[in-house]
């Protein structure tokens, strides 16, 4: 069935990115169609920092946890306290944060649909017409001027209409949510984020215990097809106590590893989130850089709809990677040089023992910029750095 009404912008996926990209449009006063598939619970950490909850007027009631301090565990069972001085990191569970951020959109103008994207054509006069699959299996098609594609790592829209959009890298990450253990019966605490850098749990990514309130996420990523992702939590669970708990449901799904190289079709089509790779090498954190993705996208297609002019598409991930292209660079180096193997690994924990390390690590996280003040504290994070890359020094 055709939908012969013709949106402005019809958004593609409803989690964070495309939420918050309807959200803005519609606030703004343009028609927002946005669409998302029924059931959809990414498996996700759930962390945001501070700057997300400013930037975006995320409420507190939202927020269900937080966290002011990181536990990092090494291959050795090397344990570092990484203390969150002066700040935090929020925690919230997706199935609600998802659903109250689609609500706002909503609220704020933009009509939702429950559909699953099946692909892009044009009508006669070149105007884009997005067919997809109801809750009931039904087809329909609606008409779009701009269309933004936040369906998520392995984005169907990226693949139909943006040139590369598919050949994204990604990780599996799976999680299990459980229910959060009595003070004192695990190895656990309601205020820390727990983070192992083990082989056994992940040959090339992290295994991690998060807490969220009443609910915790334990989970694990790995781009190895051949790697067991629910052995490796089921391990973890054992290693830590919560093997016991409550598991209230299971959920995994791929995670880009760096932002594309294109976001947009030139034409009428621009990806956000997911969709285009905007998920934090090593740290794998998505949820902010998934909110300013959907936001810059949505800048990109209003500048489009006031000027007519396609190429405002491109400003997108230009103003994406002019903010975070660099500390990308560098989170993609470390990945790669840190988790290939547990010699290394070990190297990287015994580095995050170092307050300087640890002081920067967060203000970098919590403002998310790099911090440029101290430049004294630069150079001797460079000079162990490097002398822990050229394996000279110590490791207790």
């Amino acid at each position: 069935m055709l939908d012969r009404s013709l949106y402005d912008v019809v958004v593609v996926g409803g989690g964070p990115s495309g939420a918050t990209a309807a959200n803005d449009l519609a606030r703004i006063g343009h028609s927002v169609l946005m669409l998302d598939r029924a059931g959809r619970i990414k498996p996700c950490g759930g962390a945001i920092p501070p700057r997300a909850i400013r930037d975006f007027e995320i409420p507190d009631e939202l927020v269900v946890a937080k966290i002011n301090c990181a536990m990092i565990v090494s291959p050795k069972d090397r344990r570092v306290d990484m203390p969150v001085e002066g700040s935090y990191v929020g925690m919230v569970d997706r199935d609600v944060f998802d659903e109250w951020l689609r609500n706002r959109a909503h609220q704020s103008g933009a009509e939702r649909r429950v559909g699953t994207y099946e692909k892009f054509e044009r009508d006669a006069d070149g105007t884009a017409i997005i067919t997809y699959k109801d809750a009931e299996g039904i087809e329909e098609r609606v008409h779009a001027r701009y269309v933004i594609g936040a369906d998520g790592a392995l984005s169907k829209v990226a693949r139909d209409t943006v040139r590369g959009g598919d050949k994204m890298p990604y990780v599996f990450a799976y999680h299990e949510i459980v229910k959060s253990p009595e003070p004192g019966t695990a190895d656990f605490s309601p205020a820390r984020c727990d983070v192992y850098y083990r082989g056994t749990l992940s040959p090339d990514f992290y295994s991690w215990v998060f807490p969220h309130g009443d609910t915790m996420s334990i989970g694990t990523g790995s781009a190895n097809k051949g790697f067991s992702l629910k052995g490796s939590v089921a391990d973890l669970r054992k290693i830590t106590g919560l093997d016991k708990v409550e598991t209230i449901r299971k959920e995994g799904a791929p995670i880009p590893l760096k932002p594309l190289k294109k976001w947009d079709n030139g034409r009428d089509v621009v990806l956000a989130g997911d969709a285009a790779g905007v998920v934090a090498p090593a740290s794998g954190e998505g949820i902010y850089y998934a909110m300013l993705g959907g936001r810059l996208a949505a800048d990109a297609v209003d500048l489009c709809l006031k000027t007519g002019d396609a190429k405002a598409l491109a400003t997108a991930r230009k103003r994406f990677m002019k903010d975070h292209g660099t500390v990308f660079f560098i989170l993609g180096i470390m990945q790669r040089f840190w988790y290939g193997s547990d010699a290394m690994r070990e190297r990287f924990v015994k580095m995050c023992d170092d307050k300087d390390v640890q002081r920067l690590t967060w203000e970098s996280y919590t403002e998310k910029k790099l911090v440029r003040k101290d430049p004294l504290a630069h150079v001797k994070i460079f000079i162990k750095d490097m002398a822990h890359l050229l394996g000279i020094a110590r490791v207790a």
